[in-house]
């Protein structure tokens, strides 16, 4: 808890520097580009349209109004998986800034996940935008979006600070992650119902935390459902047990940074 507090007063009094590191990585990741930040809103739709064309035939029983259901899960892993990647090379991308000068390290990682939170945000725009060509009922519910999302951002930002502290010594992570990623997704019911998987293997869907993170996000978006008690306590329960992971590994492990940075 007090190591919770100490990043709250710093994150106060270097919101400033945040500010300028969240500007820098969106700038960063677009520059040269002719669309520039309009990718976060294409990319989506992109894959949409691609993914429509490939599975609305094959799941056009299971899934009413499957582009929804596809974006639905789609820009929540996304936005999980690029916060989780860049935070983990944050702190070896800004080597030379951390040997010079004193900056809260976990600002580094921390500027990467509300950067890739800009692009959800332009994200869940070309969401709303899909809803209303593709004919999908709009709840009153849609205006409580931002709380599965809460719980994510906490969940993603404690395993960004783990993902960062332990690639400093451990770099092949940087290779391995990618792949798990993508293992990752598959083991999502992204772009497939889970009521197609056997039985024998929906155990996978307890153990993964998106899964749950994502089916909180369909019920407001796509069902008009606001998750009871236990759904939310289990949401906020993994985020908050991601937090503090993050934070004791981060700390544990950030005095030692410039050693092997």
């Amino acid at each position: 808890m007090n190591k919770l507090f100490v990043m709250f007063i710093g994150f106060v009094k270097y919101k400033n520097l945040l500010f300028e590191l969240v500007v820098r990585d969106i700038k960063v990741r677009y520059r040269k580009s002719v669309l520039g930040l309009l990718w976060t809103l294409l990319n989506p739709l992109m894959m949409m349209t691609v993914m429509t064309i490939v599975f609305s035939s094959l799941f056009k029983s299971n899934i009413p109004h499957f582009p929804v259901y596809f974006l639905t899960g789609s820009i929540l892993f996304n936005f999980h998986s690029e916060s989780t990647s860049q935070a983990l090379m944050s702190i070896i991308s800004n080597a030379s800034l951390i040997k010079k000068v004193y900056i809260p390290k976990y600002l580094f990682p921390l500027s990467r996940v509300l950067s890739s939170l800009v692009n959800l945000g332009f994200a869940f725009v070309a969401l709303l935008l899909v809803m209303v060509f593709d004919g999908a009922p709009i709840n009153a519910t849609v205006l409580l979006f931002f709380i599965p999302i809460v719980y994510l951002i906490l969940f993603t930002t404690g395993l960004g600070l783990i993902l960062s502290a332990v690639t400093v010594f451990f770099r092949d992570i940087s290779h391995l992650y990618g792949v798990l990623t993508l293992l990752w997704t598959y083991m999502t019911p992204i772009f497939y119902p889970a009521s197609i998987i056997s039985d024998h293997y929906k155990w996978i869907f307890k153990y993964n935390p998106m899964y749950y993170f994502i089916n909180f996000f369909r019920e407001i978006m796509i069902n008009g459902n606001f998750p009871g008690f236990v759904d939310n306590l289990l949401c906020f329960s993994i985020g908050i047990l991601s937090m503090i992971v993050g934070l004791f590994t981060f700390y544990k492990c950030q005095n030692k940074f410039i050693l092997h940075v």
